[in-house]
């Protein structure tokens, strides 16, 4: 028999992974500010990409979220 879905922490990690994913945003960022003139443009590229990705991710992560919280209501009426 297929097991029930678990939802009740869907909430929470989604939040963690979201705020972890904004730290890794930032110290890339505070990286890149205070090795500016010692990393090469390719380098500095491959990290302002990372972070696009990044900021995409969270857009997805906060969609997740308002999913998971208009499927919350629903399961409460």
């Amino acid at each position: 028999m297929a097991k029930p879905d678990n939802r009740e922490d869907n909430v929470p990690r989604l939040q963690k992974a979201i705020t972890n994913t904004i730290r890794n945003m930032r110290e890339a960022e505070e990286y890149l500010d205070e090795h500016a003139s010692e990393i090469g443009d390719e380098e500095r590229r491959r990290i302002e990409a990372k972070n696009e990705r990044r900021r995409e991710s969270l857009a997805g992560l906060r969609s997740e979220i308002r999913d998971e919280a208009n499927f919350q209501r629903e399961q409460g009426e």
